[in-house]
């Protein structure tokens, strides 16, 4: 997938299909996808970014990323065993 990343990705149908597949993960009990910690207290008040932003953030800040290893891997990571 080689959409070029920056304000077009985050709104391309790639990073559209990317999204969904983040918030079913995030509502799927089989998966640990908490909030995190994030310095930007502008963006986020209480310190805590939430799992898909923080994934796309990524994917968007990181344009020769492969999105659908990175979506791949981050499933392989976050799955609670």
């Amino acid at each position: 997938m080689a959409v070029s990343r920056g304000k077009s990705f985050l709104d391309s149908q790639e990073a559209k299909d990317i999204r969904r597949a983040l918030q079913q993960m995030a509502l799927d009990s089989s998966y640990s996808t908490a909030s995190s910690y994030s310095a930007d207290s502008l963006t986020y008040p209480d310190n805590l970014i939430p799992f898909i932003d923080k994934h796309m953030n990524y994917l968007n800040a990181h344009p020769k990323l492969d999105a659908s290893m990175y979506l791949a891997n981050i499933k392989l990571m976050s799955r609670v065993r």
